[in-house]
């Protein structure tokens, strides 16, 4: 099994969910006592959000890729980022490491592109929803065209997310607001949803709405599983 490396912290709240995610893809894969093996840095949270909230995304891809080069000597085989907003800087960060980045946006892309998914809405921190490191990705890798909310929709699910999810409360209104736009994403030609923020898993599940919803969260996981299993022998191999 490979070891898994996980950059957290970004929130807490979300890192946990990935390492969940992580443990139970594993055990539902091998079985019995088995669980991954991660090599994990989980950074203050309130430093890098000052920094995004400067502008200063070299001082915050510093500050990754530091944390980065960590995990790598810890031994890690890989490197996942768990966080969305803040692969705006995965290039400073691979290019300090020498193991492969795992990107976030690919694990998502890849299951879009396997479900016939060619337009889909994009939910997550401003950050994401209106610069191009993300979209971009999707769109020039993939071909798939990204939608994002209007101006006012996208700041009422930043607030949220910062104000609300990254400080781990989970607010009913806040639910309802979200559902609304992504009921205006696909009334705009969406055929999904992405959840392009860690947090929101937190706060909407696919129950909650018919239209089809794309964790990236659980997507990003299951891909690190995959990869981390990928020489493993697996029950079903056992002769």
């Amino acid at each position: 099994m490979r070891t898994i490396g996980l950059l957290g912290g970004m929130s807490w709240e979300s890192t946990e969910s990935y390492y969940r995610a992580l443990n139970e893809g594993v055990k539902q894969a091998l079985g019995g006592f088995h669980s991954a093996k991660i090599a994990m840095v989980s950074v203050d949270f309130a430093e890098i959000e000052t920094l995004q909230r400067d502008g200063r995304w070299d001082a915050a891809g510093e500050a990754l890729a530091a944390a980065a080069r960590q995990i790598e000597h810890a031994g890690a085989d890989f490197l996942l980022i768990a966080t969305n907003t803040m692969h705006k800087v995965a290039p400073q960060v691979e290019a300090a490491i020498d193991i492969p980045l795992l990107h976030i946006a690919d694990a998502t892309a890849e299951s879009l592109v396997a479900d016939g998914i060619t337009r889909v809405g994009l939910l997550g921190t401003r950050f994401t929803m209106e610069q191009d490191f993300y979209k971009q990705r999707l769109s020039e890798r993939y071909g798939i065209d990204v939608i994002v909310p209007d101006d006012t929709q996208r700041e009422r699910v930043h607030r949220v997310i910062f104000e609300e999810l990254c400080l781990g409360r989970i607010e009913a209104a806040s639910r309802e607001a979200f559902l609304a736009v992504i009921d205006a994403l696909h009334a705009r030609g969406a055929q999904a949803v992405i959840l392009g923020c860690t947090e929101i898993a937190m706060l909407i599940k696919a129950t909650d709405t018919q239209v089809p919803l794309y964790d990236t969260t659980a997507l990003h996981a299951q891909a690190a599983v995959k990869r981390a299993l990928s020489d493993a022998l697996l029950p079903e191999d056992t002769p």
